[in-house]
């Protein structure tokens, strides 16, 4: 297993990757994500941007994350633990639904803790769906804090809101 910065050629191949995951969350009653998002077009400003990390297995990407500094303004109210906000936002982070359950996720949000030591940063966020049990106790049994929820999106459930100090 191999994780590296995606290319913009992969974005063919990020996009089925994403569409068998979000086919896996439609078959668990998740309603998270669907066809507008994530689209091609979010996913490609992060390309751009040089934000978003594949995982790589046998030559077939299974698996990505964005890893940035921008947070959603609905998180400003929250009472992060991080005061300095010295911190990584982990955005959109999925894995081919064959791939779920083998530590791919857990080994992403490692690399993350990785990458906001070596950045000299304080802290992770990120913002998982209510209706996405299986996601928000991954990332409890992680160590991930929950800080509070926000609404994030029109005509969905609330978001709750994670934090956890690297140092």
């Amino acid at each position: 297993m191999i994780i590296q910065k995606a290319k913009i050629s992969e974005i063919g191949d990020i996009m089925l990757m994403y569409k068998s995951c979000i086919e896996g969350m439609l078959a668990n009653n998740i309603d998270q994500w669907d066809e507008s998002y994530p689209n091609k077009d979010i996913i490609m400003q992060d390309l751009i941007a040089q934000t978003y990390f594949i995982v790589i297995e046998h030559n077939i990407i299974i698996a990505g994350i964005n890893i940035d500094q921008n947070q959603d303004k609905t998180y400003l109210p929250l009472k992060w633990k991080d005061k300095k906000n010295q911190f990584l936002v982990v955005h959109r982070l999925a894995v081919k639904e064959v791939f779920w359950g083998k530590g791919i996720g857990k080994s992403l949000m490692i690399f993350t803790e990785k990458l906001a030591i070596k950045k000299g940063l304080n802290s992770i966020r990120l913002d998982t769906y209510s209706g996405n049990p299986k996601a928000m106790n991954f990332y409890k049994r992680i160590g991930y804090n929950e800080v509070g929820t926000i609404n994030l999106k029109p005509n969905k459930n609330k978001y709750h809101c994670f934090e956890k100090i690297i140092k």
